[in-house]
């Protein structure tokens, strides 16, 4: 498990650039017009975790495997999208696929690039593709919700609670409103509404695209930005896009010291991807052996029992037990040897809620 975001715009705020750079592949053709991007494009990328490396220095492990997050880059969106303009419902179907949408905002001046609206506005841009998602939502539900209501009104007890979601969210969508601001009343509801595969139920990482002079700190668009993702319960990240494309360009080694020469720590890969685990809540355990040292993408608090089951569904299936050794214990005792010698190896049972950095080895029966 990672998870596979969809990266959307507005054409020329920088989406493919930033694909391309993220993926460090020109696998999406980046130009200064409109649809370049006529199929979606899917990339994989490493995630980057120190703690990966540090594991295999003492693991010593043939391998190394990091877990992967997926990148979708789906066609520039337009007013009109959800009625078929531009590359139109085609694109919108690609969203529904994505765990969390990775919304590219152009936030910088430059006379060279046109803008499909003629200025430069994030907040202006967020609202045209959320309207065009909302839409979307609308006439889906609309034409699903009314054999429900026949079910609904006939007595059928599954039908009525279905119906009930439906109305609630659709009440949200009509008002203008996102249907990530509808509160399940239980686990039942949840499970509901997220079956309806709603574009406004994602989660969305608002990312500013900026120039050079503002990848440190931002700017006064970018900073609106973040108001408004704070409002909404979502997340924003500073990038530039063209700072990206030429790190990805460089040797491993040269990254950090030309990131340094800017006043930046990270790379824009390393801020998406926490904040989007943060975003998704989601969190990193670890495998640990002569065999491979390897990363595993869990949700947060997942029992022991289904985080074995991303290993292996034998593993969930027939789970006895965890053997589990915090990663700081493991690194301040040289391995799991010395760490099960000092007691700091436990035994956790199904209940045992998972810890970020968690080395485990599972027991299991088939």
């Amino acid at each position: 498990m990672g998870f596979n975001c969809g990266i959307v715009g507005l054409p020329n705020v920088g989406k493919s650039t930033l694909f391309n750079a993220l993926t460090a592949t020109q696998s999406a053709e980046a130009a200064n017009y409109p649809f370049c991007t006529i199929e979606p494009n899917v990339g994989k990328v490493a995630v980057p975790d120190e703690r990966l490396y540090a594991l295999a220095k003492i693991a010593n492990p043939e391998k190394i495997i990091a877990t992967q997050l997926e990148f979708t880059d789906i066609a520039g969106l337009v007013k009109g999208a959800s009625k078929g303009e531009g590359l139109g419902n085609k694109f919108l179907a690609n969203i529904r696929e994505v765990d969390a949408i990775v919304h590219v905002l152009r936030c910088f001046i430059d006379g060279n690039i046109t803008h499909v609206e003629g200025s430069v506005d994030p907040l202006r841009d967020i609202e045209i593709i959320e309207t065009e998602l909302m839409i979307a939502d609308l006439e889906s539900l609309e034409k699903r919700i009314v054999p429900i209501e026949k079910k609904a009104k006939s007595g059928e007890k599954d039908a009525k609670r279905v119906y009930a979601v439906m109305s609630a969210v659709l009440d949200l969508l009509k008002n203008g409103k996102l249907a990530n601001l509808y509160r399940p009343a239980d686990e039942e509801d949840d499970k509901i509404y997220r079956s309806l595969m709603l574009l406004t139920s994602k989660p969305v990482l608002y990312v500013c695209n900026v120039d050079e002079s503002a990848a440190a700190n931002g700017n006064d668009m970018s900073a609106k930005v973040f108001e408004y993702a704070a409002k909404t319960g979502n997340k924003a990240v500073v990038i530039s896009a063209e700072i990206e494309a030429e790190v990805a360009s460089l040797p491993k080694e040269e990254q950090t010291e030309y990131l340094a020469a800017l006043g930046l720590s990270e790379t824009g890969l390393s801020k998406i991807i926490r904040a989007g685990y943060d975003l998704l809540g989601l969190s990193t355990f670890f495998t640990a052996g002569p065999k491979e040292v390897r990363a595993w993408t869990i949700k947060k608090d997942c029992f022991a029992p289904a985080a074995a089951g991303v290993i292996h569904s034998d593993f969930e299936k027939g789970f006895i037990r965890a053997e589990v050794i915090s990663y700081d214990d493991y690194i301040a005792y040289g391995g799991e040897a010395k760490a099960r010698e000092a007691g700091r190896l436990r035994s956790e049972g199904k209940t045992y809620k998972m810890c970020d950095g968690d080395v485990c080895h599972f027991l299991f029966n088939v």
